[in-house]
């Protein structure tokens, strides 16, 4: 299973340069890109506001346990 799992992952990257480069792009010449970016970072925002608060509710905890 390893040799075919590790053939496979050799061989991906080739798959990907294979494929034909498009011309400026369907993204870029709409910009559209910069949504798709706005929306990637606001949710990467929300998901460390998420993480922080988890942090410091995970602290409290341990320091009422530890009373």
């Amino acid at each position: 299973m390893k040799p075919v799992l590790t053939l496979l992952l050799l061989l991906l990257p080739l798959a990907v340069l294979a494929q034909p480069a498009p011309e400026n792009g369907l993204m870029y010449s709409n910009e559209k890109i910069y949504v798709v970016v706005a929306v990637v970072a606001l949710i990467l925002a929300g998901l460390l506001a998420y993480l922080v608060n988890l942090d410091r509710r995970v602290g409290r905890l341990e320091r009422q346990v530890k009373r």
